[in-house]
């Protein structure tokens, strides 16, 4: 039996030490005090495990190499991801968008079930355990330095995740060491992040959310994102699933590039049908002043913001308001524009685009390509989806290839 060290205890390193423990000794290295910190955390803490569709729609939601994860989609699947919960005693349901969570709608039970698959194999799990070097000899790693002791060991599988969400232990110790082994590391961005915006107005509609609308993103006069569904503003800017999409779009343009952005507040009217419906509304409140007229066509909140932009007179009665005015109107409704400064950072940041040259993994097993005795799992990895369950699918799928290709 060989001894494998796996280090970090996210969803990639522990499905990975579960399947590898079935025909080795396995220690799982976490530096922090629980494992899964960031899974608990993932989907407001319902953690949204995986996405229920086919091979084909995992990659086409995969903007970062994605076919190099077909091996490990097909290998493990998001099918394959809910049954796996499921054997371990964790009910699952599928939402809009075919979203999975568990039916307790509590990240503890994705965890605990994680936990309770390593126990099951006996895995020997450390926590509070920093591994702080990986030492080689003929190109195979021959010890680990952990808490200051060395450890032999055969093989290694590094899951230690990207940048994101620094504060659950996310610190790119896994690219220090990979690039310390001769690997090479990608740019790193952060990825899946809420927008920061230049208009002074968002902070007056902080909090505000909107559902049903469409955010169409230009990179100079290109349109590189255009989506419905729902979003947030912020003291900051906008957030929610619409903008985090959104955001992969902007990787690394914010410095070099006039980025803008138009919401449709109305997207299931046309121009002219939401002139018709201005005019009946108008016609309903004939005797009222503008300001006072746009209740049941938008949320309290964004109205005087739109008021204040269309530069009609909020005390001007509706009756008096010409077509020009209401022409302006329509068009702030359906193109509100926005412009787009810079993103939140690794501190809000769902995922890590960027980190080990996928050039150097075989994509069949996850194995290096530099070192032979080496794996990877997960983030740390230069691959990233789109919000909706798609990253911790990857992590499922490349932690179980991992796993189980130290087993042959």
């Amino acid at each position: 039996m060989k001894n494998i060290i796996v280090i970090g205890g996210g969803p990639a390193g522990m499905i990975a030490s579960g399947f590898a423990a079935k025909n080795n000794n396995v220690i799982l290295f976490e530096k922090n005090n629980k494992l899964g910190k960031k899974l608990f955390i993932t989907g407001k803490g319902r953690c949204n495990v995986t996405n229920a569709c086919d091979v084909e729609e995992l990659i086409q939601n995969t903007p970062g190499n994605p076919y190099f994860l077909y091996s490990a989609f097909y290998t493990f699947d998001s099918y394959a991801t809910m049954q796996f919960f499921e054997d371990l005693g964790v009910k699952v349901k599928v939402e809009r968008g075919n979203r999975v969570f568990p039916v307790s709608e509590k990240s503890s039970d994705i965890v605990k079930a994680l936990v309770r698959f390593m126990e099951n194999n006996n895995v020997d799990i450390r926590l509070n355990s920093k591994v702080e070097q990986l030492i080689t000899e003929n190109n195979k790693i021959t010890k680990v330095i952990v808490n200051g002791q060395p450890i032999n060991v055969d093989t290694v599988i590094i899951a230690t995740g990207g940048l994101s969400y620094p504060v659950t232990g996310s610190d790119g110790d896994g690219y220090k060491f990979a690039k310390k082994l001769g690997h090479k590391v990608t740019k790193l961005y952060p990825s899946l992040v809420p927008l920061k915006l230049k208009e002074e107005w968002c902070k007056d509609l902080q909090g505000l959310s909107l559902k049903n609308v469409e955010l169409n993103i230009f990179i100079d006069d290109k349109n590189v994102y255009k989506n419905f569904g729902e979003m947030m503003f912020t003291h900051f800017g906008i957030t929610g699933p619409l903008v985090l999409k959104g955001s992969r779009s902007l990787i690394g343009k914010y410095n070099s590039h006039k980025i803008t952005g138009y919401i449709d507040l109305k997207p299931a009217l046309t121009d002219k049908e939401l002139d018709n419906r201005i005019l009946r509304d108008f016609e309903k409140f004939i005797n009222k002043s503008f300001k006072n007229s746009l209740d049941e066509l938008l949320p309290q909140k964004i109205i005087p913001v739109i008021i204040k932009l269309s530069n009609i007179d909020e005390n001007k009665k509706v009756n008096s308001i010409t077509k020009d005015e209401r022409k302006k109107l329509c068009n702030l409704i359906k193109k509100l524009s926005i412009t787009i400064t810079g993103d939140n950072g690794y501190n809000e940041a769902v995922v890590t685009s960027g980190g080990i040259c996928v050039d150097e993994i075989d994509p069949s097993t996850m194995k290096s390509k530099i070192i032979d005795n080496l794996y990877f799992a997960g983030e740390v990895i230069d691959v990233d989806s789109y919000t909706g369950g798609f990253n911790l699918q990857i992590a499922f799928a490349t932690g179980y290839l991992a796993g189980n290709s130290v087993n042959s």
